[in-house]
């Protein structure tokens, strides 16, 4: 007579859970670094938004035709502080609430924004060097400590 088996054995069960823990411990560092990750991606687009801002608003600007304008007037309505001298700023949105972050459409609760010349944004709550810095005197974004390492 033949004897049924039915269940798994202590050691099957062993091997499994050895085995669980083996892939849970290589796949763990890869999931804590993303955090540092999302964070160097935000401010990578939060670079990239300013970066087209200052082009949208310095062409707006230029559209416009007249020198002596310290704002531009967006289709939505808002209105954008720029600045008028030196040449090579002008048109360029301000570093100010009302200058950079409204042309990019920047929520001032999502990024901390300190500084007007150049102004430096950080993630609200994260790394103080996870940088993207804002030059107006020539619009200019950088972007260079906005990197998995700095923002963790």
């Amino acid at each position: 007579m033949s004897k049924v088996q039915r269940g798994f054995t202590l050691i099957e069960l062993i091997v499994v859970i050895v085995i669980l823990g083996i892939l849970a411990a290589t796949a763990l560092p890869r999931f804590v670094n993303l955090q540092g990750d999302a964070r160097a991606a935000s401010m990578k687009g939060m670079a990239g938004s300013m970066r087209a801002a200052v082009e949208l608003i310095r062409g707006k600007w230029l559209v416009a035709g007249s020198s002596a304008d310290t704002t531009v007037d967006l289709a939505d309505g808002t209105t954008v502080d720029v600045a008028i001298s030196p040449a090579t700023a002008a048109g360029v949105p301000l570093a100010t609430t009302n200058g950079i972050l409204r042309a990019a459409g920047l929520s001032t609760t999502s990024y901390t924004c300190t500084g007007t010349a150049p102004m430096s944004c950080t993630p609200a709550g994260g790394p103080a060097a996870c940088i993207v810095t804002y030059v107006p005197t020539t619009g200019t974004v950088v972007e260079t400590a906005a990197t998995a390492t700095n923002c963790q």
